[in-house]
Parts: C-alpha cells; sequence; structure tokens
C-alpha cells in the first residue's frame, strides 16, 4: 500500500479509538444502552477491516478465507441490529426480540449453507448476504427518512459508505497481492466516513438523551435556555450542599458570575440575543467546569459554582481564571427572531462578566447568604482590572484576587 491508503486507514482506526472513548465516558453518564451500541459499531467494524487487510494471526490461506466469511456474516449481523436500533425500530420489546431472533436465524442458517460449500465460495455467499443486509437497512432508511425522520437521510449515506467499504475490501480479500493503491484509499475513506457518520448519529442521540435526563431530573425547574438549574432549582442544591457540609465540616469553595451587559444587549437587540448568550454562556461554563463541581443559573444574569470539599485555594483560583477566561471570548450572537435568518443576522458579543470568589469554613453560615455575598462580589469585581473579587479574611474586605496570592 501507498503512504496515503496507510494514512486513511491509520484514520479510520483513530476514528474507531474516538469513538470507543466516547462510549467510555457515556457509559459513565448512565447512558449504557447508547455507550454499547457505539463501542459494539466501533469494535465490529474495525474487526471487519483488520481482518480482511489480513491481520488475523491465521497462516492457512483456506482457514483465512473460512474465518473472513464467518467474521463477515457476524459483522453484518451485528451492525444490521444497531442500525435497527438507532433507526429506532427496535424501541419496543417484542419487535426487539423478532429482530433478534430473525437475525440470529439468519446467521445460523448462513452458518450451515457456508460450511458445506468451498471456502472461496463460503466468503462469496457472505459477502452477498452482507450486502444484502446493507439494502434492507438501506430500504428502511430511505422510508424512515421519507416518513420525515432528518437524522434517517445520515443513516442512508452511511449505510451507502458502509456497502463501498465492504466491496472494497471483498475485493482486497480475493486478491491481495495485486491490489492498487487506490482501491485501499477509496475503501478506507469510505470506511471512515461510515464511521464518522455513525458517531454524528450517535452522538445526537445522546445529546438528546442528556438533556431527556436533566429534564426528567429537574422538572418544571430545568431551564431550557442554559440547560442548567433554574434559580429556585439552584437555591435548593446549595442548600443541600450546605446540608451536608454541617453534617461533616469542610470548607467549601463558591465562585459567583455575573454578565454585566445582558441588559445593554437585550436593548439593543432584543431577547433573543440575550437568550443566544445566555445559551453560549452555560455551554462554555458546562465545558470548563470539572464533574464534581454542582452548578446551575442564579437570577437573570449570573451562574453559581459550589465546590464541596473543598482542598486547596489554588484549585479554586486556576477554576475561577479559567472560568472567566472562557466566558470572555467573543460569540457572533442571533439578533433575528427569524427562523430563516438566523445565520445571517449576527453580531459579535463579548460578555462583560465578574467572577466573586470565596471559601466558607463557618458550619453555622447559611447558603443564601454566602450566595449573596458571592453575588455582591461578582458585582464588585466587575471593577477590578482582573473583573475577579475574594474576600480577604485578614482584613474582613472585598479585594481584587492578585496573580500571585492564595486564599
Amino acid at each position: 500500500m501507498q503512504t496515503l491508503a496507510i494514512g486513511l486507514w491509520g484514520c479510520f482506526f483513530g476514528v474507531v479509538t474516538g469513538i470507543l472513548a466516547g462510549s467510555v465516558f457515556a457509559y459513565a453518564r448512565s447512558l449504557r444502552r447508547i455507550a454499547l451500541n457505539a463501542a459494539m459499531s466501533g469494535i465490529v467494524s474495525a474487526l471487519y477491516v483488520a481482518a480482511f487487510l489480513g491481520m488475523l494471526p491465521i497462516g492457512d490461506a483456506q482457514k483465512m478465507t473460512v474465518s473472513l466469511a464467518i467474521v463477515t456474516l457476524v459483522v453484518s449481523i451485528v451492525l444490521t441490529y444497531l442500525l435497527f436500533t438507532v433507526l429506532g425500530l427496535t424501541k419496543a420489546r417484542h419487535l426487539r426480540k423478532r429482530a433478534l431472533a430473525a437475525l440470529c436465524v439468519v446467521l445460523l442458517l448462513a452458518l450451515v449453507w457456508g460450511w458445506q460449500l468451498a471456502p472461496r465460495d463460503f466468503l462469496i455467499m457472505s459477502t452477498a448476504i452482507a450486502s444484502l443486509l446493507g439494502m434492507v437497512a438501506l430500504a428502511v432508511s430511505v422510508k424512515k427518512a421519507w416518513s420525515g425522520d432528518r437524522l434517517a437521510w445520515a443513516v442512508v449515506f452511511a449505510i451507502c459508505f458502509m456497502l463501498i467499504a465492504l466491496v472494497g475490501l471483498s475485493a482486497i480479500a480475493h486478491a491481495r497481492a495485486q491490489t492498487s493503491w487506490l482501491l485501499h484509499a477509496v475503501s478506507a475513506m469510505a470506511a471512515t466516513l461510515y464511521m464518522v457518520i455513525m458517531s454524528w448519529v450517535l452522538w445526537s442521540r445522546y445529546a438528546y438523551l442528556i438533556e431527556l435526563h436533566k429534564l426528567m431530573a429537574y422538572g418544571p425547574s430545568y431551564d431550557p435556555v442554559t440547560r442548567m438549574r433554574t434559580h429556585a432549582e439552584t437555591g435548593q442544591m446549595v442548600g443541600a450542599a450546605f446540608k451536608s457540609f454541617r453534617a461533616k465540616p469542610q470548607p467549601m469553595g463558591i465562585v459567583v458570575l455575573t454578565i454585566s451587559n445582558l441588559y445593554a444587549l437585550e436593548q439593543l437587540h432584543g431577547t433573543p440575543a440575550v437568550n443566544h448568550a445566555l445559551f453560549v454562556c452555560a455551554a462554555r461554563l458546562r465545558r470548563t467546569v470539572p464533574g464534581q463541581v454542582e452548578m446551575g443559573r442564579l437570577g437573570s444574569d449570573g451562574f453559581v459554582l459550589v465546590m464541596p470539599h473543598y482542598r486547596e485555594s489554588a484549585i479554586l483560583i486556576d477554576l475561577a481564571r479559567a472560568v472567566h477566561a472562557r466566558l470572555r471570548r467573543p460569540v457572533s450572537l442571533t439578533t433575528s427572531r427569524d427562523a430563516a435568518r438566523i445565520e445571517t443576522d449576527s453580531t459579535v458579543w463579548v460578555a462583560d462578566i465578574g467572577v466573586g470568589v470565596l471559601v466558607v469554613s463557618d458550619p453555622e453560615s447559611r447558603g443564601s447568604d454566602a450566595v449573596a455575598m458571592g453575588r455582591r462580589m461578582s458585582r464588585t469585581a466587575i471593577s477590578y482590572d482582573s473583573r475577579i473579587a475574594w474576600f480577604d479574611h485578614s482584613s474582613g474586605e472585598t479585594v481584587e484576587l492578585p496573580d500571585n496570592r492564595l486564599l
């Protein structure tokens, strides 16, 4: 193979590695079904490609051909079932059982039939069955797409690329020594595009389930703009944190953020621009804040972060600086209510953010008082060059956070 073909196959295996890493993350967030689907899709696809590229540790040519036939059947059955799952055809338990039973019967009959054939004929038969299953999945996807499922159109393109990769890898296996690098390159690009599209489809389902999980957890207290707790639910979160703090006293870190220029933004461009600004700021905040830090919306222009089991002041300071730096990045905001002009009517906006940082060490402290104090500190911080304020316990005053000083 030429260097280009080797690089493209390396890209394919890199995408598979990324999917496996994402599935581990999804599994850790309790989305086990979609994590298992993503992991299974990546593993069987990588197994199929590795087998047809000659990476199986089998020296005998006849045994290798039989192994390729078996791998083709198993992988095609698994991917067909996963595609049906992605398309939502197996939501009901009885449909899931029927689909799984039918595919298992197809696999069993194909293995029994193929075992009576010559190895090369077995491989041709398994490739034909895999192609037929792919065409069935393609027809089902097109039907779902025509019925209004936009996600099904992505699956249609993914299956087309999968069929191209299937044909290309089959040709490579039948004439490995005479295969040109161009066939390797086309097969590798098709397999990679299939994995990229399917990973996007799975991520779309994952993002939907994450939002649904939060909605079910918070109920009416879920804020659809920021996809966080509302102000009322945040108060309950802070109260629960301080209740745990009083039961097991250990310093707690609190960071309060206030966006001071939302009112001016609303006067200039209206409520849609404000909602877009809050949406972007909340998304950046979620990507920056570690998992062990609780966060929620505070009022109409702020957020609060609660770090239980506070250990070192440097960690809290680094968090405040990282959050401030991330949220201060410019963003292109939508200024039109017309959906057709959302991507064309925009203005560049930079959030003017004040950050208040304090450490609570008194078990008798009230959560509402601590948050109110952090709120005042964040508004005071807007007048500082660093935009970050902290409470100096030695002087009892709110002062600007120096670069080289710890709490």
